[in-house]
């Protein structure tokens, strides 16, 4: 373990700056697909494999990376997978065809699966226990705000100067963080080389596993999911998969990915929490610019800023959080983070079409409070008594669990707000009949509007009317599900609360040192 403050300094800003590129760069492309549709002259189908191709790439890699990290070496794997990932973003930007990006963009997620997990193990390792919730904060930078900017800073980049800088602004990153791991990481002494063959067959099972789950969250509402022969197939390769992965975890002497290590009481929970922490975080992420873009009429730019202040206010609590993670319950924390985030989302179900820029960002504010606290508590909870050469093992589990917690947020949202959009629209267009007095006197007034407005005849009048009536129905309907989505989401975060007891008082305060 590096001794000295500078050697620590340097060691996280390493793993932060790597963290954050990779953490940027899941939600990035995501603003500058059109572009990139145009450049290309590839339908939707084809260019979302852009985004999906990355995801699938990083969630079968994330569980092997405490495997890799024993077998090569963690400053090893760790340099190769930042070095590997730099040059994947300069072929990506590079891109002469869509089947070239597609291929940079696997190797990207190969790449960043391996970077935040390794990077988080290089971290809690270069700390004692005591001052992991400190070190967490400053990591956290990278992992929670690197989502949040990535769409605003995806945005602005492609508006001034193309879409393939979002790729190219990764390399003066990338290098930094290599010349700084090459100064200051090194591997711990109690690391041992796995003995005997790779578990090829774990491989297997992880890449049809989590590889189709990962298929079936990003191309499901697209293709209808269960109403699609190809969704139906990869949910039952899905099922397959984890289920033989899970099966070989358990029995075999030497598995690629170890599930023992969730028999430590405090990280089971810790990774319990997390799933419902970015299940939230990524369906709120996905909600609002959806909201305000579609319903509010606001601009992609415009959009990002209404996510900004939580990004801010993360980073803030986080800050407060390492430092106090280590001197009161840590339960408190939690709770304190769980109200922000509910107070939000309670806010949220009062969102209309009237909603201020100024009423949206405070909810942001007030949320990205919670993140911080929910981050840093977390993260050092689940930590806390993890044995410091399981510590890879750990996080790699930790990290599939959040990612995929973060697509199927994404994933369930999505479709909940189609599906009660219809709903509501369904009940509204109910009460849009002649029967109907309240209906029957907006249609004349807005009929007698138009006359008056555009000199329309009465017929046209009355048509343009019961067409303006209709959209202002399809509005509403939309705002409707959107709030059930919101409401969902609360629902979700409840669940939250029954796990934190299961955490150790002071469980910031882990005594387990490196090979105990």
């Amino acid at each position: 373990m590096q001794n000295g403050k500078t050697s620590k300094v340097m060691i996280t800003l390493a793993t932060m700056l790597a963290a954050m590129m990779q953490a940027v760069d899941t939600s990035v492309a995501n603003v500058a697909l059109p572009h990139m549709q145009g450049t290309f002259s590839a339908g939707i189908d084809e260019i979302t494999w852009v985004i999906t191709s990355y995801l699938v790439a990083n969630a079968v890699v994330v569980p092997i990376t405490g495997w890799l990290g024993n077998f090569f070496g963690r400053r090893r794997i760790y340099l190769l997978s930042v070095i590997s990932f730099t040059l994947a973003s300069l072929g990506s930007g590079a891109a002469p065809n869509l089947a070239f990006m597609v291929v940079m963009r696997v190797l990207q997620g190969f790449s960043g699966g391996i970077i935040v997990p390794m990077s988080q193990a290089i971290l809690l390792e270069a700390f004692p226990p005591a001052d992991r919730g400190r070190a967490l904060s400053y990591f956290g930078v990278g992992v929670v705000f690197g989502p949040i900017i990535g769409p605003i800073l995806g945005g602005w980049v492609t508006d001034q100067w193309g879409w393939r800088w979002i790729f190219y602004i990764n390399l003066p990153l990338g290098f930094l963080a290599v010349v700084l791991a090459l100064l200051f990481v090194h591997d711990p002494p109690y690391i041992r080389k796995p003995e005997g063959r790779v578990d090829l067959l774990s491989f297997l099972f992880i890449a049809l596993g989590l590889g189709g789950l990962e298929v079936t969250l990003s191309r499901g509402e697209r293709l209808d999911w269960f109403n699609s022969a190809f969704i139906q197939a990869m949910v039952l390769v899905s099922a397959l998969g984890i289920g033989l992965l899970i099966w070989r975890s358990l029995t075999h002497d030497r598995p690629l990915v170890d599930l023992s290590v969730l028999r430590n009481k405090e990280f089971a929970a810790g990774v319990g929490l997390s799933f419902f922490q970015y299940f939230v975080l990524y369906a709120t992420l996905v909600l609002l610019p959806l909201f305000v873009q579609n319903l509010l009429g606001y601009t992609a730019t415009w959009a990002g800023l209404v996510l900004a202040p939580g990004g801010v206010a993360a980073l803030l609590a986080m800050l407060v959080a390492g430092r106090i993670v280590n001197r009161i319950d840590v339960r408190w924390i939690l709770l304190g983070g769980v109200l922000l985030m509910l107070l939000a989302m309670r806010m949220l179900w009062a969102i209309d079409l009237n909603s201020t820029f100024g009423y949206l960002a405070s909810v942001r504010f007030i949320q990205g409070f919670g993140v911080g606290f929910l981050f840093i508590s977390v993260a050092a909870a689940a930590y806390s008594t993890m044995p410091a050469e399981h510590m890879g093992q750990a996080t790699g589990l930790y990290n599939l669990v959040r990612n995929e917690a973060g697509s199927i947020g994404i994933a369930v949202v999505s479709t909940l707000v189609a599906s009660r959009a219809q709903f509501h629209q369904a009940r509204l267009v109910e009460h849009m009949n002649p029967f109907n007095p309240i209906y029957s006197g907006q249609l004349q007034t807005a009929r007698r509007a138009l006359e008056v407005a555009s000199g329309l005849d009465r017929h046209s009048a009355g048509s343009l009317a019961l067409r303006v009536l209709f959209r202002r129905a399809q509005l509403q309907a939309s705002v409707m599900a959107y709030v059930d989505a919101f409401v969902f989401v609360t629902v979700v975060l409840v669940l939250f609360l029954p796990l934190i007891p299961l955490l150790r008082s002071r469980a910031a305060r882990g005594r387990l040192q490196p090979g105990e």
